[in-house]
C-alpha cells in the first residue's frame, strides 16, 4: 500500500492509483473543485496535502497544526540570525 506524502506533488494518474478511482472520477473531482490542483504545462499537478484533505480531514488538520508549530518555532529561533 502506497503512502501519501503531504508535500509530494502527484500527477492525476498517480492520484488515481492512490485514491483507487477511475480517470473519469478524477476528472469529476477536479472539475467540481473537490480536489484543488495546479496546471503545469497543460497537465494537472496535485499536492499530497490535497489528497489527505479529501481522504481524512482530521489527519490533514493535525498535520497542518504540527507544521504550523514547527514553522513558528523555526521563525522564532532564526529571527536574530
Amino acid at each position: 500500500m502506497a503512502e501519501i506524502k503531504a508535500n509530494e506533488v502527484y500527477t492525476t494518474g498517480e492520484a488515481e492509483v492512490l485514491l483507487k478511482v477511475s480517470n473519469s472520477t478524477m476528472k469529476r473531482l477536479l472539475k467540481k473543485g473537490l480536489i484543488r490542483a495546479n496546471k503545469v504545462g497543460g497537465q494537472y499537478r496535485i499536492l499530497g496535502h490535497e489528497l489527505l484533505r479529501l481522504l481524512s480531514p482530521v489527519v490533514d488538520e493535525k498535520a497542518t497544526e504540527i507544521y504550523q508549530k514547527v514553522k513558528t518555532k523555526t521563525k522564532e529561533k532564526t529571527r536574530d540570525w
